[in-house]
């Protein structure tokens, strides 16, 4: 299993960034879990957009959403010139049905919505779902192979919950927008890169992937505060693959 990370900005991207967006690959199966501001842009340098397979999403803000409302002009394109016929299936939490709806665009998307507890295949993965604490719903994402388990936290508070999600993953893509000295104020609907890390660790994870950064943060700081809680903890960058294996 492939991880590249397009964008991994939150809530908007650093200048030259991009907000959330992963390409997750096996075995010539392609699929794209978030599409935030910036993302279209880096997915396009390694395939048409019109070739994935499905796209998932987190949730509905707009940080991991924008591009879709451009990417349907490229399904567009691709449907009137025979390039893709059929719609491309859109995995989503259904909420607020307000964002649900604005998906539905001339049926160049399948949406489907998804909630916590279902499980899913896809080509070669198979996943479930956990919901988070966020001020949307919004989906964590366990995504098993025969050959690794990539587990994706959305975007989350700290709960005890999501380690015995994550237990045993191989890779843990975990967002980490808060910084210690953040965390003081009692802050909502994230966590820190220590928290992060606190997770990993009582999760049993091989490897932690940091995400979901402020553009406004210093990520040495980051990375400092989470490997005082869990050593493999790497920050993700942008354009970068990572293999997901046992």
């Amino acid at each position: 299993m492939k991880l590249t990370v397009l964008g991994c900005c939150g809530p908007y991207p650093a200048a030259g960034g991009a907000c959330s967006g992963y390409l997750l690959e096996e075995d010539g199966y392609r699929v794209l879990i978030d599409c935030g501001n910036g993302v279209l842009s880096r997915l396009q340098q390694h395939l048409k957009s019109w070739e994935l397979e499905a796209v998932l999403l987190s949730h509905l803000h707009f940080d991991h959403t924008a591009d879709l409302m451009v990417l349907r002009y490229a399904l567009d394109y691709a449907r009137a010139r025979g390039l893709r016929l059929r719609p491309l299936p859109l995995y989503s939490p259904s909420e607020p049905a307000s964002e649900f709806r604005r998906l539905l665009y001339k049926e160049l998307f399948e949406p489907v919505p998804i909630s916590a507890g279902e499980t899913l295949s896809l080509g070669p993965f198979f996943l479930t779902f956990l919901e988070t604490i966020h001020s949307l719903p919004c989906l964590a994402m366990r995504i098993e192979t025969e050959k690794g388990v990539l587990v994706y936290s959305g975007d989350t508070e700290y709960f005890d919950g999501l380690a015995g999600f994550a237990a045993g993953a191989d890779l843990f893509l975990c967002e980490a927008n808060f910084q210690e000295e953040d965390m003081a104020q009692s802050p909502a609907n994230h966590l820190s890169a220590a928290g992060a890390a606190r997770l990993a660790a009582r999760a049993g994870v091989s490897r932690l992937l940091l995400t979901h950064f402020h553009p406004e943060r210093q990520l040495a700081l980051s990375l400092e505060e989470a490997r005082k809680n869990f050593a493999a903890a790497e920050l993700a960058q942008e354009g970068e693959s990572y293999r997901v294996a046992r």
